[in-house]
């Protein structure tokens, strides 16, 4: 399955257990983060300050 801007983080997560340490890479507490099941990767970025692009070819990348 291929990880898009749109999805929750809670559902990368469940894709690949291994995207939290590309989330962690980028100072993202998103494993334990409550906002994690509502909050696309795309806010979650935005609200980071993260290029969204580069992290999801960062999440794809950990999923091949």
């Amino acid at each position: 399955m291929k990880i898009n801007k749109d999805m929750k983080i809670i559902e990368v997560l469940d894709v690949n257990r291994n995207t939290a340490l590309v989330f962690q890479s980028y100072g993202m507490g998103c494993i334990g983060c409550l906002a994690a099941s509502g909050e696309s990767v795309e806010e979650a970025a935005a609200a980071h300050g993260i290029n969204v692009d580069e992290l999801v070819a960062k999440l794809n990348e950990v999923c091949k």
